[in-house]
């Protein structure tokens, strides 16, 4: 087999394969370019979805006329000089191969104006064309100081390639979402994109908070809460979307590691495990998230395309990501704001899914009917310390009394929904989820703690089981006793249930110990408590909840309240569905036509 050197044109050819996929990817180098060069003001220009033409217009610092040949040779750059400069690469775009890759299988002409005046040629701009790979001669051009470059034909000598693009609709849909990617992370910069002579975008310069407005929309704005956290040299700031605004889509994930757009499997995973305890599995959270370290801490030269990277602490990063966000949806702040019912605007600052704590109230003593939750003083209002029937209704808040966020009880809607009323007008609580999650926290909790408390049961229970779950539970009834379950194999195929966790004492015993065998006969109890520990207890807090139909006095609700506005993760229930909303008085009047 002979051995030859290939021909340039051909290399660049073969490069093109991994730089330019699509329309999309040879916008994404270009504008990459225009961005390092500082430029302001960058206009797109497409035809046929980038297929026919990609047109880009930059006022960045441009180029000399004797560096336009080298700005289109291969491995030709003004990015790095050494391996010094490779180790801590700051730019964009730094590999000296996307100009003459896409040159090598497109019709290119490329126009500049260099910002030094001293520089010979300088006093207009250049331009030269390139077929195919094949140069010609720079020709003096007209236009101001900055970079135009236009593509046409992608692919007309590679027809092989050109079979793989998709309709001219989606090429298009690629290449906007491109330019609304760099857009994101680069609000000091006025974008426009226009197709086949239409303008689709045009983004002015703007704040990061009203970029993402432009971008992503008023409803991300509406449900999201704003991140920015710090440990040592690395930061993340930005916005995550609340639980209850997620959706099955994972469109609007986007993370920028310096600037620059990446998908990273390592931080997806990060910020999934985040919302897990919040979030429905079918659902994925949507996030704009900007992450800055050192470039020396981050390896950008793992793909040509340079969405992929490679952290030097992979481990710390996730932790430090995991952390940020999931302290975020934790942890209840100060304040009286509260998740509004769907499709009205959120107050500015507004956190939806958590509450404060509880200021300045009576207190109130539970009494034995509110044996389902673990005793203590709660807050209240003067006559409401009687769950007895015919207890009087709650009244309006008396003037001096300072309401806790989610106010105090007014009655129950249907055996499924409290309501209560707050210095905002009307909160509407799912009781069963609430409570839920208020039983799946403390189940954690105690766990975390290794005090997992039990309750005995007067009389055991038996129950019929299949013959592999009794034989799977048998080594291991002293890791169940640890969570609250004291069971017995009384014969291969039945089980005596002698104590369950006291917070789920008023569940039934049967139906929760069935769940807690189903869960045993499908990950084994080792792999429960360890990895699965958090799907096992959700489990046992569904069972544990108070069900619907179930009446509750007042003291009960306010009870519930109370606990609603101390427990983690408050504003949702273990499936990720909200657990109340927040109907404003100006919601009300709306609705009643007052004022008009």
């Amino acid at each position: 087999m002979l051995i030859r050197v290939l021909p340039d044109v051909l290399i660049s050819q073969i490069a093109a394969g991994e730089v330019v996929e699509r329309p999309a990817a040879a916008l994404k180098e270009i504008l990459e370019n225009s961005l390092d060069a500082g430029a302001t003001d960058i206009q797109v220009d497409l035809e046929q979805g980038g297929i026919k033409r990609i047109r880009v217009a930059d006022n960045g610092s441009g180029i000399a006329r004797d560096e336009l040949a080298l700005a289109l040779t291969r491995h030709a750059t003004s990015k790095i000089a050494s391996l010094a400069d490779l180790e801590q690469v700051a730019s964009l775009g730094f590999r000296g191969e996307a100009l003459a890759s896409i040159a090598a299988i497109a019709r290119v002409q490329l126009a500049s104006r260099g910002a030094n005046a001293d520089h010979p040629g300088a006093e207009h701009a250049w331009a030269v064309q390139v077929e195919g790979g094949r140069l010609g001669e720079p020709a003096p051009a007209a236009r101001a100081t900055g970079t135009t470059i236009d593509i046409q034909d992608l692919f007309f000598n590679t027809p092989a390639r050109r079979k793989f693009l998709k309709t001219e609709a989606t090429e298009y849909a690629h290449c906007a979402e491109t330019v609304r990617r760099l857009a994101l992370a680069n609000p000091q910069v006025a974008f426009t994109l226009s197709h086949n002579g239409r303008v689709q975008l045009r983004l002015n310069v703007g704040s990061a908070a009203a970029r993402v407005r432009q971008v992503m929309g008023e409803a991300f704005e509406r449900n999201t809460i704003a991140v920015d956290a710090a440990a040592g040299a690395l930061r993340v700031s930005g916005w995550v979307i609340r639980p209850g605004a997620a959706t099955a889509s994972r469109d609007s994930q986007h993370v920028f590691v310096n600037g620059r757009y990446v998908r990273d499997k390592l931080i997806v995973h990060a910020l999934k495990e985040a919302y897990r305890d919040v979030l429905h599995h079918q659902l994925n959270p949507a996030y704009c998230l900007f992450i800055s370290l050192p470039p020396d801490a981050v390896d950008v030269n793992v793909h040509p395309a340079k969405t992929e990277i490679r952290f030097r602490d992979s481990r710390g990063v996730h932790q430090f990501l995991f952390h940020a966000v999931e302290r975020l949806l934790s942890a209840p702040v100060t304040g009286s704001a509260a998740p509004e019912a769907p499709g009205t605007p959120a107050a500015p600052g507004f956190r939806p899914g958590f509450v404060a704590q509880q200021q300045g109230s009576m207190p109130l003593q539970v009494n034995e009917a509110m044996a389902f939750y673990a005793p203590l003083q709660w807050a209240g209002l003067r006559g409401q310390d009687s769950g007895e029937e015919g207890a009087p209704a709650a009244q309006p808040l008396p003037d001096g009394i300072d309401a806790p966020p989610l106010g105090y009880a007014l009655g129950q809607l249907h055996g499924v929904y409290v309501l209560a009323q707050n210095a905002q007008g009307l909160v509407l609580v799912d009781m069963h989820a609430a409570h839920e999650r208020v039983v799946y926290e403390k189940l954690k909790t105690a766990l975390d703690a290794r005090a997992v408390p039990a309750q005995t049961l007067l009389i055991p229970v038996a129950l019929t089981v299949d013959a592999r779950d009794a034989a799977e539970i048998s080594p291991h009834l002293a890791s169940l006793r640890e969570i609250g379950f004291e069971l017995s194999v009384t014969s291969p195929t039945s089980v005596a249930v002698r104590s369950v966790p006291w917070l789920l004492k008023n569940a039934d015993p049967v139906e929760l110990t069935r769940a807690v065998l189903r869960e045993v006969a499908e990950f084994g109890v080792a792999r429960l408590l360890a990895e699965r520990r958090n799907e096992l207890l959700a489990t046992l807090a569904c069972h544990g909840a108070v069900r619907a139909n179930r009446h509750l006095t007042l003291p009960e609700m306010n009870a519930l309240l109370r606990e609603m506005e101390a427990t983690e993760r408050g504003g949702q229930c273990n499936h990720g569905r909200p657990t109340w909303f927040q109907v404003s008085l100006r919601e009300l009047d709306a609705m009643f036509m007052r004022g008009r």
